[in-house]
């Protein structure tokens, strides 16, 4: 039987990239993101999906989401934890309700879409769950302090849930991109263009600078690398933090 799976910022970027790297399998999406029109879009690609809209930092809203999921495609097999958000500010100009609000989009929607996901999988004795973090997960970043400290905690709930769920036959990892060609990175370059002398093309090149590779990662690279932390072939990986930044780390 195939495989449900439930991607949180699934319309674009990665989480997008994760479904279509994951449709040769025969699998069954959820699609879920803040701009419902959009992920309900990203669905209509696919043959068995669905797609609409959540608040991942809202309880009830995750709880809706599932519920809803399991309507039309039953049990919960594999979860892909990919919404976030990149706000920038210096540490004494960030504001608690900025904090806040990165930590709880980035890190408690993890949370709740993991525990909402964990009995269906415990029930099968088999499940997937990948947080999608970032190289920011394995260092630090100027001017990212609420983004580094959600990421960095999105590996710890990783390692911590892989101990627990591992008697279950479900495995939890991380994969820890740089900086990938999506809408969220051109908005950081144009964000950088605002704020300084450089152009958005060279804005957008400072962003990989630290990249040996010279570019920005692909949203397909990253979902491949999610692709086979779903399957069979990688049940001994558990726990792993996996960098994909071209060397940067």
């Amino acid at each position: 039987m195939s495989h449900h799976v439930f991607i949180t910022g699934g319309g674009t970027g990665i989480g997008l990239a994760t479904a279509r790297a994951l449709a040769p399998t025969g699998a069954r999406f959820t699609l879920v993101g803040r701009d419902g029109a959009r992920v309900e879009s990203a669905a209509s690609e696919f043959e068995h999906a669905q797609g609409f809209s959540c608040d991942v930092s809202d309880e009830d809203s995750v709880a809706t989401a599932f519920a809803t999921a399991r309507d039309r495609y039953g049990a919960i097999d594999i979860l892909i934890n990919n919404a976030g958000i990149t706000p920038s500010s210096p540490l004494h100009k960030t504001t608690l309700a900025m904090w806040n609000q990165t930590l709880a989009i980035n890190l408690t929607g993890a949370f709740l879409c993991a525990r909402a996901a964990l009995p269906d999988m415990y029930d099968a004795k088999w499940g997937r769950i990948v947080n999608v973090a970032s190289i920011a997960s394995l260092m630090g970043g100027a001017y990212i302090a609420a983004y580094c400290a959600s990421k960095h905690g999105m590996i710890g709930m990783a390692r911590a849930l892989a101990k627990e769920a591992a008697k279950n036959g479900v495995t939890v990892n991380a994969i820890c991109p740089g900086y990938v060609e999506t809408d969220i990175v051109a908005r950081a370059a144009e964000t950088i263009a605002a704020k300084t002398k450089l152009s958005e093309e060279e804005a957008r090149a400072s962003l990989y600078a630290g990249n040996p590779m010279g570019r920005l990662i692909k949203p397909e690279e990253v979902a491949s690398a999610i692709a086979w932390l779903c399957s069979d072939g990688a049940a001994a990986t558990n726990g792993a933090a996996i960098p994909m930044s071209g060397g940067e780390i």
